[in-house]
């Protein structure tokens, strides 16, 4: 089948789509929508494999996310609604079972990992506390099995208050560049930084996504029109951040499309040529050949 768009992140394995899961999926893939399922802890990164595996088009990322190194956080879009007496299950990055599951021939990427501020006020005291310290231990860790497997990382870095994440994990990822001369692959997922933070990544030669966000908050314009067409990815976040003008409901894979056009339109070019380059960007990043 010949895919138009490719979703580079998103997550059809979470529970909020437990009712119609096969139908959200297979809309995307009839309508020439192929995508990359990324996992958060164990069980959806397990999933995220399973559902590659029934689907041609579907491709999975592996690992866990910073939220999750604590009991800190429960989404139930991502978790469902049991277990809300307590927040996240404050996962061990347990190394041997994530690189079981990397060693899969439809895994293309580790992660999502990385540095997440956002929701706890502890970072913002400038302080090694215990969750920071999980949180980059475990980063660490998926950047040694990025490294061994020879995949690309997929990051989730989300600046505090006063605190930023971007600055603080080029920071890590340089010390693995002084051990070994070269950077790991990987892509900020989500890009919500500043110029002054994407340039040491984009110099490194790190990818850069974009979400339905940009559909509506003008705020990104500037980074989108900055960065190089050659490193930009686009994907959905689904079930999060729907674009316009689905804002407000469930997200999708199918609902890249809305992306792809949006930085077609705040770059000023052509909407085929950016479609296809994005495509293109896609294969080189996760090395897939069938789209």
């Amino acid at each position: 089948m010949r895919f138009s768009h490719i979703d580079t992140h998103s997550h059809p394995n979470f529970a909020t789509f437990s009712a119609d899961r096969e139908e959200v999926i297979k809309r995307a893939l009839e309508a020439g929508v192929c995508m990359n399922i990324v996992g958060t802890q164990k069980d959806t990164s397990k999933a995220a494999i399973l559902l590659a595996e029934k689907y041609e088009g579907t491709y999975a990322t592996v690992g866990l996310h910073p939220i999750h190194t604590s009991k800190s956080f429960h989404d139930m879009q991502e978790l469902g609604k049991g277990g809300q007496e307590f927040t996240s299950r404050g996962e061990a990055f347990d190394y041997e079972y994530y690189k079981k599951l990397a060693s899969h021939r439809k895994v293309v990427a580790i992660g999502e990992c990385g540095l997440d501020y956002y929701r706890s006020k502890n970072y913002e005291l400038g302080i090694m506390n215990v969750e920071r310290e999980k949180q980059e231990e475990t980063f660490r860790k998926h950047i040694e099995l990025a490294i061994e497997m020879k995949k690309p990382l997929m990051l989730h870095l989300r600046n505090g208050t006063s605190r930023s994440a971007y600055k603080d994990a080029f920071s890590i990822l340089n010390s693995y560049f002084i051990l070994h001369n070269s950077w790991p692959r990987g892509n900020l997922h989500f890009f919500a930084g500043t110029i002054d933070e994407a340039k040491p990544f984009l110099d490194a030669g790190f990818f850069f996504s974009f979400t339905g966000v940009i559909t509506f908050a003008r705020s990104y314009d500037e980074i989108i029109r900055y960065l190089p067409l050659d490193r930009i990815l686009s994907e959905t976040d689904c079930p999060y951040v729907a674009p316009v003008p689905y804002r407000g409901k469930r997200n999708e894979p199918l609902y890249v499309r809305e992306v792809v056009g949006e930085i077609s339109r705040i770059r000023h070019e052509n909407g085929e040529a950016v479609q296809e380059r994005l495509l293109k960007n896609a294969r080189e990043f996760f090395k897939i050949s069938m789209i």
